[in-house]
């Protein structure tokens, strides 16, 4: 991501930036509206990122199980046509947006995101609950604990933690 300025990454326990950004299908969405029924994970992307590749079939085997208990959101740093190939070589079916260069990347600012990929989740309210930077095999093990799904399965051969 080009960053004018290095901002501080948000911690858990900091109230999330409201932002309104395009929906990949269409529309606009608010983070209010991501978590008026619960707790959202926002996961900040860029298509050409080797760990955010390896990092979203496993966010997205959570989602398909979690059946609503944890919504999962990718903000994508690309343009749309570029979203949607990831998506579909990737396998990704939960929602996508977009947070793009000609945006000014405005909410990963504010965010202050400085690598991908890196996950908030952010509870109803708008408060961040957790956040991880890069791959972190506890933090997704602990994301499908909270959904009630089992992240990882005997033989998938990942990395206990891998820099974005």
């Amino acid at each position: 991501m080009a960053s004018q300025r290095r901002r501080d990454l948000l911690s858990a326990g900091a109230p999330a930036p409201d932002f309104r950004l395009e929906r990949l299908e269409g529309g606009s969405v608010s983070l209010a509206e991501l978590t008026a029924d619960g707790p959202a994970v926002l996961a900040f992307f860029k298509i050409t990122c080797p760990v955010c590749q390896m990092t979203f079939p496993f966010l997205e085997r959570i989602h398909s199980a979690a059946q609503g208990t944890l919504a999962i959101y990718g903000i994508s740093q690309n343009d749309p046509e570029d979203t949607r190939e990831f998506a579909r070589q990737f396998g990704v079916r939960f929602p996508m947006l977009l947070d793009t260069e000609e945006s000014g990347f405005a909410v990963s600012n504010a965010y202050g995101i400085a690598s991908v990929p890196t996950l908030f989740v952010v509870e109803r309210g708008g408060s961040i609950s957790s956040v991880c930077e890069g791959w972190g095999r506890r933090d997704i093990e602990a994301l499908g604990e909270r959904a009630g799904v089992k992240a990882l399965r005997p033989g998938d051969n990942v990395p206990e933690w891998k820099a974005g």
